[in-house]
């Protein structure tokens, strides 16, 4: 009601989530929740119909309006994909597991990619793992045998490998052909 929910995460954020907080006055917080309350009723009230045989979503092939050969070179130059992933390898039989909006969604927001850390001690020696912990004050691993180690960040020096950011750079590079292209490239990998 009023926004007395959506408000505060609007105002405090979700770090937790990645959300960063966002300072708005009340005014705009109002205008806020009937934007989201509108856009709800209007989602509610239209029976999910999709052009006709009263469907949701977005079939695949409405996402096939981009050129798999452009795709494919982006892929392997200016995206720099390849630098990451393999059609032969972690993305062989992609486009069999996933279809649509979801192998877009999988494209451009990646989940579960892991970050690696390595940790060099003030000994020389490193440690390294998947990133598991890091704040200012702390830099925390899983190393290969399951084991939590974590290190005061002033006591050591670390090098993190976060292979998502690289999908988030290129949010703000991407054109419309671009994920178009890519995604028609991807949906040939059956």
């Amino acid at each position: 009601m009023n926004g007395d929910i959506i408000g505060p995460v609007v105002r405090n954020g979700r770090p937790d989530k990645g959300m960063p907080p966002f300072a708005r006055s009340d005014q705009q917080i109002a205008s806020l929740v009937a934007f989201i309350h509108t856009q709800l009723q209007q989602a509610q009230t239209s029976g999910g119909r999709r052009g006709t045989g009263g469907r949701k979503g977005v079939d695949p092939e409405d996402l096939q309006s981009g050129s798999a050969e452009a795709g494919k070179q982006y892929f392997n130059g200016a995206g720099g994909c390849v630098n990451c992933h393999s059609p032969t390898g972690d993305l062989a039989g992609i486009a069999s597991r996933y279809e649509g909006l979801e192998l877009e969604r999988r494209m451009l927001y990646p989940r579960g990619a892991k970050s690696t850390v390595i940790v060099t001690l003030a000994s020389g020696r490193e440690v390294s793992g998947t990133l598991a912990y890091l704040d200012e004050f702390t830099v925390g691993l899983v190393n290969p045998d399951g084991q939590y180690q974590s290190w005061r960040t002033r006591d050591v020096k670390y090098k993190i490998n976060a292979p998502a950011e690289a999908h988030v750079d290129l949010l703000s590079k991407y054109t419309d052909a671009d994920v178009h292209n890519l995604m028609a490239y991807l949906q040939t990998l059956k």
